[in-house]
């Protein structure tokens, strides 16, 4: 890499100033992007670097990758620039730039790992298979097993006709057990593809017999033996995924196609989709796994193998939403086309999102839309209910859950949730009567649910009903979940209320220890500290929850206590008023 003692500003030397920079004048990027493209000099240099990584930081791609850009032309030698500028070019999908710095960032780091994966994809579609496989071979990661440098280079074997050679190459995942999915998987792909139906349909069974639950394995494998005149099979494998995991519409989709005699289309027809899989199979566990920014480039290398991909643009959308890019998010899911069987989901899930960026009425439009076209359909009554709910909108959200509710046949435990989000939609309408009657329907259909047990608990201490039972369920709740906070809290108030201030203050400073961020809980403890005769430490936890941002109300009350004690104040905020706040914060 680049020599800190060159007579340019080299890797080391950059960052020996970049403290600095920051702690003297930082340059926010906002500023940044609005200088002229022309200006010139180390100022521009750091103020470009700097607000790159707030951009990337920010997990905003487009305005990082500009500022690297602009960055590297102030100093086009130096190699972190460089690295950053493609992998940030390549994120946002611009790849005629990102190719240019790959190739660049090639000559001076041979392995480099996405670059090579770039540079093989682009002779990939390009048709030299031969110098893709070369590119996957560098970016293998030393002499340890590699997924998807191997899976890679399997599918580019197979892609010149080379059959054995790509299972040859896929059994040195064999000795790794955690890759015996992907052996097993693409082995049967590969061989689907190359026509060894009998390997392939020996390779599913395996596959399927060692991950039922896995959707993409099942859906792979019912199309195969559909294909295969085995539509009793297909069907048999799908219906036992099914009892295993919760409704999915591709498995739902294909199940109806192959019972009325379709024969659909394999998971995987060409050495092109092949290798798409793999980077989409990988990139989407990246995104479960937390590492964004690998998964998000994994699936847009999947993307750019294959543009009309259902399954990688939810998972990149679902990237996107991890990381609060909700407007990618958004643009994700309008390239999922209305003929997906993901269409409806991706339809509600896009609500979800609209919401998060307040353009609740847009959230509205598009859940009604969708109501009006599926009348029969619980799933958008019920998101649309929780969208209003979560803006307090009560009247509304009441009305889409009572649909949703006026659909179910005979209620079972699945929908147990719908009932618990109408009943705390009638709680805060100061309905109780109704509110009640949900939540013991919701407690039968789920007697082991914390939430339901934890919030019809938490009420009935609040208006002195049944508190011997009602503790019993706060107590339940908390051996169910010991570690939340919010429901230790919740059994800390209950003896508060009773008047148990002891037993109060145990479980109240215990929350406080889970839970320390939260101003209701310490608003909680403060009142306890305060019946015990501990003024002192009651002031000091009214005070620590100002510091919390507590809604204006409790702000209102803490600073009345903090300056007149308890006595002299309103009592706290009720805890039925409480409660909806510690559930949609912790739930």
């Amino acid at each position: 890499m680049t020599n800190p003692d060159s007579g340019r500003m080299g890797k080391w030397a950059l960052r020996s100033v970049l403290l600095v920079a920051i702690l003297a004048a930082p340059t926010a990027y906002s500023e940044v992007v609005a200088r002229k493209p022309e200006t010139t000099g180390a100022q521009t240099l750091l103020g470009n670097y700097l607000a790159g990584r707030i951009a990337r930081h920010n997990h905003d791609i487009e305005a990082a990758a500009k500022f690297y850009t602009r960055a590297l032309e102030a100093d086009p030698t130096n190699e972190a620039i460089l690295e950053q500028a493609f992998l940030l070019e390549a994120r946002a999908g611009h790849w005629e730039r990102a190719t240019e710095l790959a190739r660049e960032l090639v000559n001076v780091e041979p392995s480099h790992r996405v670059a090579q994966f770039l540079l093989a994809i682009n002779a990939f579609k390009a048709g030299d298979y031969k110098e893709a496989e070369e590119h996957f071979s560098e970016a293998r990661q030393g002499p340890t097993v590699d997924p998807t440098s191997t899976l890679a280079r399997a599918w580019t074997q197979e892609a010149q006709g080379e059959h054995s050679k790509a299972f040859d190459t896929l059994d040195a995942l064999s000795t790794a057990n955690w890759a015996n999915f992907y052996l097993l998987y693409h082995r049967a792909l590969i061989a689907d593809v190359a026509g060894r139906h009998q390997l392939a349909s020996k390779s599913y069974d395996a596959a399927f017999k060692r991950n039922p639950r896995t959707l993409r394995v099942v859906d792979a494998y019912a199309r195969h033996a559909a294909r295969g005149n085995r539509k009793d099979l297909a069907i048999a494998a799908l219906k036992l995924h099914m009892a295993k995991t919760l409704p999915h519409p591709i498995t739902e989709s294909l199940l109806k196609d192959i019972e009325k005699g379709d024969s659909p289309e394999l998971v995987v027809s060409t050495p092109a989709e092949g290798l798409a899989e793999v980077f989409y199979g990988i990139g989407s566990v990246a995104v479960g796994e937390g590492n964004l920014e690998t998964g998000t480039q994994y699936l847009k290398f999947a993307l750019l193998l294959k543009p009309d991909f259902p399954l990688a643009q939810v998972a990149l959308a679902e990237a996107y939403s991890e990381a609060e890019k909700y407007e990618d998010e958004i643009a994700a899911f309008d390239n999922v086309p209305e003929s997906s069987p993901l269409w409806l989901n991706v339809q509600i899930q896009k609500a979800f999102a609209l919401a998060s960026l307040e353009r609740i009425d847009d959230a509205k439009a598009v859940l009604d839309k969708i109501i009006a076209e599926n009348p029969d359909d619980i799933r958008p009554l019920d998101a649309l209910g929780s969208i209003l709910r979560s803006k307090e909108r009560h009247e509304e959200a009441r009305e889409y859950y009572t649909r949703a509710i006026d659909l179910i046949d005979k209620p079972a435990q699945r929908n147990w949730a719908l009932y618990y989000a109408r009943g705390v939609t009638n709680e805060r309408l100061k309905d109780w009567p109704a509110a009640e009657a949900d939540f013991k329907q919701a407690l039968e259909l789920n007697p082991d649910e914390s939430l339901i047990l934890n919030y019809l608990g938490y009420s009935w201490v609040d208006q002195g009903m049944n508190l011997e039972q009602a503790m019993d369920y706060i107590r339940k709740a908390v051996s169910l979940k010991p570690d939340d906070g919010y429901y230790v809290d919740s059994l800390g108030w209950a003896y508060y209320r009773l008047g148990s201030m002891p037993q109060a203050v145990e479980q109240l400073e215990r929350a406080v220890e889970l839970r320390p961020d939260d101003p209701i809980i310490n608003d909680h403890l403060g009142d306890a500290y305060w019946r015990v005769g501990r003024t002192l430490e009651a002031k000091y936890q009214w005070y620590q929850s100002m510091t919390l941002e507590p809604e204006d109300d409790l702000k209102e009350m803490l600073t009345k206590k903090i300056a007149s004690g308890l006595d002299a104040a309103s009592a706290t905020k009720s805890t039925s008023e409480m409660v909806e706040a510690k559930r949609n914060t912790s739930h």
